[in-house]
C-alpha cells in the first residue's frame, strides 16, 4: 500500500469501522447477508485503493464506499429480480417440469420461488407507479430491456435527458424499496 499504512494498521481501520459500515449497507439494502457481503467489499475496496485516502479522511471516505456499494446493489437488483419474474414467466409457458428450475440448474425451493415472483411483481407495480417523465423510460429500460440509445430514438428525447431521467427514476425506486412501498 502506496500510503504508508501497514496490514496491522488497516486490520485496525477495518475494527474501528466495521459496525458503521455494516449498518449503512443494511440501512440500504435491507438484508443481513447481503449487508454483510457489501461491508466485505467495501473493504476490499478501501484496501485496493488506500493511497487516495488520507487517514483523517478514513471515516466518511469508507461511509462514501458503502453507500456507493449497497446503490450499485440495488440498481443490479431491479434487473436481476425483473430477470427473474421473465424466467419464470417463460417457464409457465414451456411445459410441466421446467418450472421453478432457475439458471444454473438448482432447484429453488417453493418458498424462494414465491419471494421472487412476489418481490419481482412488486418491482413492476412500482415502475407501473411512476410519474412521467420517469415511467416511459422505466418501463423500456427495466421492463423491455431497451439500452439509452434505443429509448432515445423510441422516445425522440436526446440521449442525455434519457439518462438523467433514468438515473432520477432509480432514485425514486430506490427510495421506494428502501420505504416498502
Amino acid at each position: 500500500m502506496d500510503s504508508g499504512m501497514t496490514n496491522e494498521e488497516f486490520g485496525r481501520v477495518v475494527e474501528q469501522y466495521q459496525k458503521l459500515v455494516y449498518t449503512i449497507c443494511y440501512q440500504m439494502v435491507r438484508d443481513h447477508y447481503e449487508a454483510q457481503n457489501l461491508a466485505q467489499e467495501t473493504f476490499l475496496s478501501a484496501y485496493t485503493h488506500i493511497d487516495r485516502c488520507r487517514e483523517e479522511d478514513m471515516k466518511p471516505w469508507l461511509c462514501r464506499i458503502a453507500s456507493n456499494k449497497a446503490k450499485d446493489h440495488l440498481k443490479s437488483a431491479y434487473v436481476r429480480r425483473v430477470q427473474l419474474a421473465r424466467e419464470e414467466d417463460a417457464q409457465e409457458n414451456t411445459g410441466p417440469g421446467r418450472r421453478g428450475i432457475p439458471p444454473g440448474g438448482t432447484e429453488a425451493s417453493p418458498e424462494e420461488l414465491y419471494t421472487a415472483a412476489d418481490g419481482a411483481e412488486t418491482i413492476r407495480e412500482m415502475i407501473r407507479s411512476l410519474h412521467e417523465p420517469y415511467l416511459k423510460v422505466s418501463v423500456l429500460y427495466f421492463l423491455e430491456e431497451k439500452d439509452v440509445d434505443e429509448i432515445a430514438l423510441t422516445l425522440g428525447r436526446p440521449r442525455k435527458t434519457v439518462q438523467t431521467q433514468l438515473y432520477r427514476a432509480k432514485q425514486s425506486l430506490q427510495k421506494m424499496i428502501r420505504e416498502g412501498a
